[in-house]
């Protein structure tokens, strides 16, 4: 639904006094230094979702060292948390990432180099959690400061890469007394705009056959690898007759074990995307039908998982454009000589694809337009059942492709130590607004209800399940 902008006029007069950030000065060093802390460990541990126990436990005790009351555990994830600060309403959210991606290097070079561990930080969530750390730990000490009332609440989400961490935190209704929840990603950029993104559904397409020697006697096999690969040539059909906006993305993460052998067990998994879940639904049930046509033609029998399913992303304009002025103000990314060498020599690697350095300076203009990001995030359910929004910035230099090794590298150095300051300064001074100005949380309630329906009934998109907690782990 569009929305037809009749909130407008009580953003404009709640903007109009609005104080610029320099003037505020809530975001200072011992914030900064207590984010960059955070963000080192987070980058050093470098944890796959659902297994980052050391990094949820930092976060955690960092907010209870500053007096926030937390709770471990929440929605039966071991590292999932709520911690809370003050008391009553308006109650104002901030979500902190912390997982890291499987297959990544984790070096802070200005050149690739070879693989050093199991994971890294190449989406840049050791300073997604530390930048909403350093927000948290200033907007408090205001909020002390200033006897301002309400709650602060920051949500320790895991496993959004893939695992969904933040869908079961809503389908146990723990966003449901929320006003706002905010957030940001790392980038190459600084951005703020009403955007949408992709919702997207997962699972692991397991065959199982009969073995047998694939020479001696191959009419007594049954190939589990078979069903796979019949399954993966009826999806690849479908993309002709699919809208051009869906995605579909698939590995075989199991074809057997030796050639010699027909193989009993095969597994595919199977992302999905498409613009609405109302899209995507129809299209997943054509993959599911090819699973179960893939098992009968190749005599094989096969069963699925669902690993996770996302909604996507339902904008909210004058969020946005109260975070884009806020961004304005603090300004970009600005490097030092150090910091322009090393940006400098990592863009040699970018194959003609790199951007002008100035971009990491400078905040992109103001798009009037819901523009689509193209990917997908768990953030996405948060936003159906409250009003949400979340920035970008440049905390990777101009031109690097998210989940590279030139992500990990610019986010366990200075560079991206700066784009998280610039984050968390916006993140607090948006906070304080929403916590004092009640024409601006009306106003963002008021798009948030027409775009989103009065008949919209939240249902997660995985289901029932249970979150998979060990989806990370290797067998």
């Amino acid at each position: 639904m569009r929305f037809t902008h009749f909130a407008v006029g009580l953003l404009s007069a709640a903007l109009a006094a609005t104080t610029s950030i320099a003037d505020r000065q809530v975001y200072h060093s011992g914030h900064k230094q207590a984010a960059e802390e955070v963000a080192r460990k987070l980058w050093d541990w470098s944890e796959l979702g659902y297994l980052e126990q050391r990094s949820s436990s930092l976060m955690q005790e960092t907010l209870t060292e500053a007096g926030f009351r937390v709770q471990a555990g929440v929605a039966g994830i071991g590292t999932a948390f709520i911690a809370e600060y003050g008391s009553g309403e308006p109650i104002i959210a901030m979500m902190a990432e912390m997982d890291a991606l499987p297959g990544a290097s984790q070096q802070a070079a200005p050149s690739e180099l070879s693989r050093n561990t199991e994971a890294g930080h190449a989406c840049g969530h050791n300073l997604f959690g530390g930048g909403v750390i350093g927000a948290s730990l200033a907007v408090k000490d205001w909020m002390q400061a200033n006897q301002v009332s309400g709650t602060l609440r920051v949500y320790g989400t895991p496993a959004e890469e893939g695992g969904s961490g933040k869908v079961y935190l809503v389908r146990a209704g723990l966003f449901d007394d929320v006003d706002v929840a905010l957030h940001w990603h790392p980038g190459d950029s600084n951005q703020s705009f009403a955007a949408t993104s992709l919702a997207n559904k997962s699972a692991k397409f397991s065959f199982s056959g009969i073995a047998s020697h694939a020479s001696a006697a191959p009419e007594r096999g049954r190939s589990a690898l078979d069903g796979v690969e019949a399954m993966n040539f009826m999806v690849n059909l479908m993309r002709e007759h699919v809208p051009s906006s869906t995605r579909i993305h698939y590995v075989i993460t199991n074809g057997g074990d030796v050639p010699n052998i027909v193989p009993k067990n095969a597994e595919v998994y199977y992302y999905v995307r498409a613009p609405s879940a109302e899209a995507l639904e129809p299209i997943w049930a054509r993959v599911e039908a090819a699973a179960r046509a893939g098992a009968l033609g190749t005599g094989t029998e096969v069963n699925w998982e669902v690993m996770h399913g996302n909604h996507s992303v339902l904008p909210n304009t004058l969020l946005a454009k109260t975070m884009y002025d806020h961004l304005v103000s603090a300004g970009g990314v600005v490097y030092d000589e150090a910091e322009m060498a090393f940006a400098t020599t990592l863009q040699a690697n970018f194959n003609g694809k790199a951007k002008p350095l100035s971009q990491a300076a400078s905040v992109l203009p103001w798009r009037e337009e819901v523009a689509s990001l193209g990917g997908s995030t768990d953030v996405g359910d948060v936003s159906w059942v409250v009003p949400t929004h979340g920035i970008s910035t440049a905390t990777w230099v101009p031109g690097t492709p998210p989940h590279s090794w030139a992500a990990v590298a610019a986010s366990g150095m200075s560079i991206g130590h700066k784009g998280m300051h610039l984050a968390a300064q916006v993140l607090a001074a948006t906070a304080q607004d929403l916590l004092t100005d009640s024409e601006l949380r009306a106003a963002v309630r008021a798009e948030f209800d027409e775009r989103r329906g009065s008949d919209f009934q939240y249902r997660a998109l995985l289901g029932d399940r249970q979150p998979p907690l060990d989806y990370r782990m290797k067998p």
